[in-house]
């Protein structure tokens, strides 16, 4: 009797067999390009930032080239291996971590300005988002924001995806303290056909998110959210 092996595909499942063709996929296009809706909802002065599936390390050495303290997080060693090749004159720093619990930058208890989640979140499942957005909010700093996209469409053979809504990744933000500064929609940057992408930015509550008193005055490290 034959046995079917039905044991579910991991988030990372397909990302290390293919990772030639991924890195040359990711760099083919540009970091200004790929952000373009949110790229006012980074920081403008150097700010310590985490890219979470940093992949190729496209857009962790485009934030270290603004002069950001970059941390990389990448859990597929293909993918960080030719990352490091490509992008090895760049100062930031490459890590072998993930969600949902992102176990070693949790241990350090480091905290980031901005938290960059590029094609990441629809590779978790219900239990890992909800654990994931823990853990995110756990490493931002006061005021930080996250900036995340969602794809939505056709899935690619050998991958896990699934298809999360704008709603959901809003509601399960703001059970977290964090409220929403920004949600766009665009096409694939790729031009796959069916995929698109939504955008968004989350910011974390503070008492500063009530009225200023008059006269008063606060700093950012941010652009203006719009």
């Amino acid at each position: 009797m034959r046995v079917t092996d039905t044991k579910p595909l991991s988030s990372t499942a397909g990302y290390g067999e293919a990772a030639d063709t991924l890195v040359e996929q990711y760099e083919s296009v540009s970091f200004a390009d790929v952000h373009r809706d949110v790229l006012h909802l980074f920081p403008v002065r150097p700010s310590a930032i985490l890219d979470i599936g940093a992949g190729s390390g496209r857009d962790a050495a485009a934030l270290a080239r603004q002069g950001h303290m970059v941390v990389a997080a990448e859990p597929t060693a293909e993918l960080r291996a030719l990352g490091q090749r490509i992008h090895g004159d760049r100062k930031f720093e490459w890590v072998d971590d993930s969600l949902p619990e992102m176990r070693m930058l949790r241990s350090r208890a480091q905290r980031f300005d901005l938290i960059l989640l590029t094609a990441v979140w629809m590779h978790l499942d219900a239990l890992q988002r909800a654990l994931a957005m823990k853990s995110i909010t756990d490493m931002l700093a006061r005021e930080g924001r996250v900036v995340l996209s969602l794809r939505h469409g056709p899935v690619p053979a050998g991958r896990r995806m699934f298809d999360v809504s704008v709603r959901e990744t809003v509601d399960l933000a703001r059970g977290h303290g964090l409220r929403v500064v920004h949600h766009s929609e665009r096409e694939d940057p790729h031009a796959r056909h069916g995929v698109r992408w939504s955008y968004l930015g989350l910011q974390q509550e503070t008492a500063a998110d009530t009225p200023v008193q008059r006269g008063q005055r606060r700093s950012s490290r941010f652009h203006r959210s719009s």
